[in-house]
């Protein structure tokens, strides 16, 4: 019984180490790639407080536009 139990416990282990290890690995290449975009936008002139400030008015950007498009649809109709 207790070879089961550590057999199933290896198992277990085995499983949460490889996902974490996914996790780390999206994580990282995730922030290499930002970090690529970051700093091709700085020798363009963009500042990361520019990239922040367009970032926070995503939001009312994105429903501006889907608004805009309602009322060209509407036009259309």
């Amino acid at each position: 019984m207790s070879l089961i139990v550590l057999v199933a416990a290896l198992m277990v282990a085995w499983l949460v180490f490889t996902t974490l290890l996914k996790v780390v690995k999206t994580v990282v290449s995730t922030m290499i790639a930002v970090l690529i975009i970051v700093l091709i936008l700085m020798v363009f002139g963009v500042t990361p407080e520019d990239l922040v400030e367009e970032l926070s008015n995503l939001p009312q950007t994105t429903n501006n536009i889907i608004n805009q498009f309602r009322s060209a649809i509407r036009l259309w109709l």
